[in-house]
């Protein structure tokens, strides 16, 4: 369960029966009813921010200039930048050099997989409808084109290594902010110029054919890349399956092991895991696919962060191979959609080496404080950040300044990425199972968020009559069931679009 909040799953937002919103009718003002539902227990040991407005009425308010950690609302912050600041056509370069001479067929010399910071070179769709002609790419649909491009080039052969150079960004590749037991995780992988698969493996995981023996796992892409030792087992049926949170890797290492135990008759399931370098991870890949094609690398693979490595081979030659990634709305997609933090942390870190000239938290973090000050007129004193997707519990925001926000990038003329790919109830994304049943099925708008203790929704509601409520929610430091706040924050919300103007 730590893994799913953590991560804020798009699964996790399905409602058990015991859980869906409240529909018996409350009767009195708005804030008589939002009252009813934020003081009754177990709720009114919650702390609370909401705040609601409608073109500019402050409908409803609580605790609404407080500070509150947002978890993965957080979002909502990067993909805005972004969206204004970057230009609408912006996509990511990821260029391949020839660090040695080349001839006939043959570098003599290394390969150079020079990334800018793609995230999306991994298996998912980057749209709601996912049989959109180009909505959804395998794991290897870029580095199988970029392959394609080298040898469309007549290379035949590296005598060196193939180097993952991720430069591009900063050396620091886990935020200092993040747990350490989340690093093992996906939603916490490292974050540098270059990556792959979003840098994580699946572990696929089903019991074995009888007690005592080890389970069944396998995982992909297989890379062989590293090294996994199986010291689960089997267990009866009516048995706890444990295995989903003893997965370990040792510190800086490729050496991965499971422990734990896997219930007899449980249906497979995926455990994704980060691996400890990206750079290294993407060169694997790019490898495996040259390969593929006839294309050898007798020097095996390696990675970089150091910028002066390979920085005569980038200045002084063209590429050898050039690779122009998915467009800005298919990265803003996954990061609002299903909320992807690694997408979210490349794109922190995009903004902060486009704008500043440097591929970093901090800097990343400067343009978007800028931006939120500067051009959304939120008070300076209204947000403090550490990262992009919301994992560090250090992140603080209002509600008045998530409803400012949205506000802002609902009537911006750049606004088309951001809103597609907020989740809209009903469809898919981390709304697809909440507010069914309700007045306000397939009307609602908005941001899920939920780290430990702390659920979040911030969006739109949209009206019949054509009107837009804009509402940001917080819950923090609170003991209830995540189920059960996750329906009682829809229940505000059904109130809140009961409001009658």
């Amino acid at each position: 369960m730590r893994k799913l909040i953590l991560a804020s799953l798009t699964i996790s937002s399905t409602l058990t029966a015991q859980s869906k919103p409240r529909t018996a009718p409350l009767k009195g003002s708005l804030e008589r009813r939002l009252a009813t539902l934020l003081d009754q227990p177990p709720f009114d040991r919650a702390n609370w921010g909401v705040y609601v407005v409608d073109d500019g009425k402050v409908l409803f308010a609580r605790n609404a200039d407080r500070f509150y950690v947002p978890a993965s609302n957080t979002k909502l912050l990067v993909t805005a930048t972004a969206t204004v600041l970057l230009p609408a056509d912006y996509r990511v370069t990821t260029s391949v050099y020839a660090n040695g001479r080349v001839d006939n067929g043959v570098l003599h010399g290394d390969l150079v997989l020079y990334g800018r910071g793609d995230p999306t070179w991994s298996e998912r769709c980057f749209a709601v409808d996912s049989l959109a002609p180009g909505a959804c790419d395998s794991a290897f649909t870029a580095v199988d084109a970029v392959a394609d491009s080298i040898r469309a080039r007549g290379l035949r052969r590296v005598t060196g290594k193939l180097v993952g150079d991720g430069s591009y960004f900063d050396a620091v590749l886990v935020h200092p902010g993040w747990n350490a037991w989340d690093l093992n995780w996906w939603y916490a992988a490292p974050v540098s110029g270059l990556g792959f698969h979003d840098n994580s493996v699946d572990f696929h995981i089903a019991p074995g054919a009888a007690v005592d023996q080890p389970p069944a796992i396998t995982w992909s892409p297989e890379l062989a890349l590293f090294t996994f030792e199986n010291r689960a087992r089997t267990v009866p049926a009516e048995s706890s399956s444990t295995i989903g949170d003893n997965f370990f890797r040792t510190p800086g290492s490729w050496d991965i092991w499971a422990e734990g135990t896997v219930a007899l008759g449980r249906k497979p399931w995926i455990e994704s895991f980060a691996l400890p370098d990206p750079n290294r991870y993407a060169a694997r890949a790019l490898a495996t696919s040259l390969m593929k094609k006839g294309v050898a690398v007798e020097g095996g693979t390696a990675s970089t962060t150091d910028s002066l490595t390979y920085r005569s081979v980038r200045g002084c030659c063209a590429p050898l191979v050039e690779y122009h990634g998915r467009p800005l709305p298919d990265i803003i997609f996954p990061i609002l959609n299903s909320s992807q933090n690694w997408f979210a942390e490349m794109l922190l870190k995009i903004l902060g080496r486009e704008l500043k000239g440097e591929g970093s938290w901090r800097a990343g973090l400067e343009v978007e404080r800028r931006f939120l000050i500067d051009s959304v007129r939120i008070d300076s004193t209204a947000f403090a950040l550490e990262d992009g997707s919301g994992l560090a519990a250090g992140n603080l925001v209002t509600p008045h300044a998530f409803a400012q926000l949205l506000a802002y990038m609902h009537r911006h003329p750049k606004r088309a990425p951001f809103l597609a790919g907020l989740p809209h109830s009903g469809q898919p994304g981390s709304l697809l199972k909440r507010f069914g049943g309700t007045a306000l099925e397939g009307r609602v708008i908005a941001k899920t968020g939920s780290i430990d203790r702390v659920n979040s929704l911030s969006g739109f509601i949209e009206r019949p009559n054509g009107r837009t409520i804009t509402f940001s929610i917080q819950a923090n430091t609170h003991a209830v069931p995540y189920q059960q706040m996750l329906a009682q924050i829809d229940s505000v919300v059904v109130e809140i679009g009961k409001t009658s103007r």
